[in-house]
């Protein structure tokens, strides 16, 4: 009788404990799953944002030179352009002078 009696205690023990844990076993592996696929994600998209705040970055420097460079050639633009230039290069290089009184001719417009 007394071996009846400790078995029928010992399942009785096996059922606590199983209980008594609250949470199985496959339950924490697909909750432990979940965790990481949400932490792989935030971290996923975290290092995005960095990429695109390093690109972001990389625009701005490059744009900010080309505006300067921008500013550069126009001053280099307006420098060739300038009538002095032009007339110093006329006058040493191609060996230009202004005509003469004699040598300019005025031509009465037709149209009228």
């Amino acid at each position: 009788m007394e071996q009846a009696v400790s078995t029928q205690a010992m399942p009785h023990v096996r059922e606590e404990r199983e209980s008594s844990s609250g949470i199985k076993y496959p339950t924490f592996i697909v909750v432990a799953i979940v965790l990481m696929f949400v932490a792989l994600i935030y971290v996923g998209s975290h290092i995005r944002m960095t990429e695109l705040e390093y690109k972001y970055t990389a625009e701005l420097s490059a744009q900010e030179q080309m505006l300067e460079e921008q500013k550069k050639l126009k001053l280099e633009y307006a420098m060739l352009k300038s009538p002095q230039r032009i007339e110093g290069i006329a006058r040493s290089r191609l060996l230009m002078s202004y005509p003469e009184t004699d040598q300019v001719i005025v031509l009465k417009n037709s149209g009228e």
